[in-house]
């Protein structure tokens, strides 16, 4: 079998907000029975959604579809006040799975609301944890810029009186950028006291950095939905890598993507499991004489607690 070096990342995988989001569906099935319905996929990763709908939970996109009589889990992404408003209205039992890292931001924004300022949130139109944080204020409290030239052409009435957060999952690089052209335009904009971008994404895009230069081909392990494991590709080949791709799992893999490859880098996004990582890896050793490296570039210990309401 041809050789094969495999540079896999650490940390990769899932990050404590998923863990925890997990960990409350499961908590809640054990607690009250099945059915647990949950509003909207808990974490963007079909393998989690799956295994957790065998153990009685129940996806659902809206509020309207969950019975009135049956607890329901908000999804680790946060959500609109509006939903557990509706959900108080209905006399609801729901758990909020919202993960405390974006909970922060949604607590930056409504201080700088309170304040009078004017918001800008940095962060991808569409995505559950964007609707989540614009719905924490009245509409257009808060107003969107994705790209640099965003950044460029918004017009602000108050600009000694702004300021900005970002979703949580953003690529660190192409965040900075945006941010140093606010800062350039706005140089009194407030910033958050820190960093909004979340340690597990910083992280997972450090070990891609550090395994991507000289690497023939990348494989980013997570789902086409899930905004921290796309950004993981695009890091992979902005750090050097000469190819990187984004799979659901190893059933995705294209093995003439391999061809001539001498040097691989594995990681996963922070909500797949690292059962996907292995079966990757066994499939690999199966084709291929393999050398395995970890690349490591910190140890992560964080931990969040779960709701009162499940202890």
């Amino acid at each position: 079998m041809a050789p094969l070096t495999i540079r896999l990342c650490a940390p990769r995988g899932f990050c404590a907000g998923v863990d925890r989001a997990i960990q409350i569906v499961e908590e809640a099935l054990t607690k009250w029975g099945p059915p647990v319905y949950v509003r909207h996929e808990i974490v963007h990763n079909a393998h989690v959604v799956e295994g957790l709908k065998a153990k009685g939970a129940v996806f659902v996109e809206e509020l309207h579809e969950c019975p009135e009589d049956r607890p329901v889990v908000f999804s680790a992404h946060g959500v609109p006040k509006s939903v557990p408003a509706e959900a108080q209205i209905r006399n609801m039992l729901y758990v909020d799975a919202t993960c405390p890292l974006v909970s922060k931001v949604h607590v930056e924004a409504q201080k700088h609301f309170d304040a009078g300022r004017d918001i800008l949130l940095i962060g991808h139109a569409g995505h559950p944890e964007v609707i989540g944080t614009m719905g924490q204020l009245p509409d257009g409290a808060i107003r969107l810029i994705e790209t640099p030239e965003d950044a460029e052409q918004i017009s602000v009435e108050a600009p000694d009186n702004l300021a900005f957060v970002t979703q949580t999952t953003l690529s660190v690089d192409d965040t900075a950028e945006i941010v140093g052209v606010l800062r350039d335009r706005f140089p009194d904009i407030a910033a958050p006291h820190k960093e909004d971008i979340c340690y597990a994404t910083t992280n997972r895009q450090d070990a891609v950095k550090a395994v991507a230069d000289g690497a023939d081909l990348v494989l980013v392990i997570g789902a086409e939905n899930s905004s921290n494991s796309k950004r993981l590709v695009d890091v992979a080949l902005r750090a050097g890598a000469k190819d990187a791709r984004l799979i659901a799992s190893v059933d995705f893999v294209d093995w003439s993507w391999l061809d001539g490859v001498k040097i691989l880098g594995i990681t996963a996004g922070a909500s797949a499991p690292e059962i996907l990582v292995e079966d990757l890896i066994d499939a690999c050793k199966a084709r291929f004489d393999i050398q395995l490296e970890s690349v490591s570039v910190t140890e992560e210990d964080v931990t969040f607690k779960l709701p009162r309401v499940l202890a």
